[in-house]
């Protein structure tokens, strides 16, 4: 089961669209420095097809992108809802994903979504916008992975502390 704790319109997470945010509870990652190491609770509710309506009732017209900030726990179920998101939307609200894990999981249907990021946080590697990452920020277009990561480190572009 997702829970959600909440949700924030943002703009850095994911570059070129206003994103509904929704931080995912029960992250099973623990990365040693996580900045929502409350996130690794169980709190929240229950994140379901009833409350993705009434969420895109309210922002749809003022969104770009929903995106699933962590799900580790029940990522079929964060595949689900982006599914669900893809046929509900009005107008098209395209669907990203924040997991911690180092790859995706096995059988993991990315044409679900137009971005994923990949990649649990080290603090010694530092953020998405460390030149020195190891998490991988991708567009999806046609079921392709592109590397969209130095839009985060580029000077006078992007910059996020994730």
């Amino acid at each position: 089961m997702l829970k959600y704790a909440s949700y924030h319109i943002v703009f850095q997470e994911v570059p070129n669209e206003t994103t509904l945010a929704i931080n995912l509870s029960r992250c099973p990652n623990h990365c040693k420095g996580c900045h929502s190491a409350d996130l690794q609770k169980d709190i929240g509710s229950k994140l379901d097809e009833q409350v993705i309506l009434s969420l895109l009732k309210k922002y749809e017209n003022s969104i770009t992108c929903i995106c699933f900030m962590g799900g580790d726990n029940c990522p079929e179920r964060v595949e689900e809802l982006a599914t669900f998101i893809k046929k509900e939307s009005l107008y098209k609200v395209k669907t990203a994903w924040y997991t911690g894990k180092p790859s995706l999981p096995d059988g993991f249907a990315i044409n679900r979504f137009d971005y994923v990021k990949i990649g649990p946080y080290i603090e010694e590697f530092g953020a998405l916008n460390s030149p020195t990452t190891n998490q991988r920020f991708y567009s999806i277009t046609d079921g392709i992975m592109t590397d969209k990561t130095d839009l985060f480190t580029k000077k006078g572009e992007y910059s996020l502390a994730v």
